[in-house]
């Protein structure tokens, strides 16, 4: 659809009519219906990458829904129907910043080139003691695991770093870091500040283009 259509998924609620637009089991065409069964649900995408702030749903969602759309009760698409996760448990990424860039693109280009760090990470608490000196800041991102070879192995970062900031954006959770690796990231020297050992560390990235296996 195009932007003009799109809904916000932050006006959602849980108990919310939305009805599923797709080809489901090869047939065209199909709508199901059912509610908003939860909100911020977090969902693996591949092994380097999750989405977070998904929408969990009842409506019946089965091979082939996948790409279709997901709407509230005045036809405005709210989220991308990606994932069925048992009987009664679909998922759909929700429409925002991020989803609007990737329709856009999609539109104007026919196809979604990502950056690619090579890092694995979660959401991590700031220790108490250094909270004061980075501005009462409570939560970064702990680097779990860098790909041997990757950008940000050569970078300098490090399994156990805790990220703070990204090209002078705070990051906090893994879709505030995914905000930023578009297209515009691949080869630009991307500015990083993290915590190693109780110390802040800059280090310089340049990401590469994500290639999908």
């Amino acid at each position: 659809p195009p932007p003009a259509v799109l809904g916000e998924a932050d006006s959602l609620v849980v108990g919310q009519l939305v009805v599923a637009v797709g080809n489901p089991l090869g047939l065209a065409g199909s709508v199901t219906a059912g509610v908003v069964s939860a909100l911020g649900r977090s969902m693996p995408a591949g092994q380097q990458r999750i989405i977070e702030d998904v929408i969990q749903t009842d409506a019946a969602l089965n091979p082939g829904n996948s790409g279709g759309a997901l709407a509230d009760s005045r036809a405005r698409v709210v989220g991308i129907n990606t994932a069925v996760a048992g009987v009664g448990l679909g998922l759909a990424v929700p429409i925002n910043d991020t989803t609007r860039r990737i329709v856009s693109a999609l539109m104007h280009d026919g196809r979604v080139r990502r950056a690619y760090l090579g890092i694995a990470v979660a959401p991590a608490p700031v220790a108490p003691v250094w909270r004061s000196r980075l501005g009462n800041r409570s939560t970064g991102l702990r680097v779990a695991s860098v790909v041997a070879g990757g950008p940000a192995d050569r970078a300098g970062l490090r399994t156990g770093d805790l990220l703070l900031t990204a090209d002078g954006h705070e990051v906090a959770t893994a879709q505030d870091l995914q905000r930023l690796m578009f297209a515009e990231a691949i080869g630009r020297r991307l500015g990083i500040t993290v915590m190693r050992n109780g110390a802040l560390v800059d280090v310089i990235a340049e990401p590469s283009e994500l290639v999908a296996a």
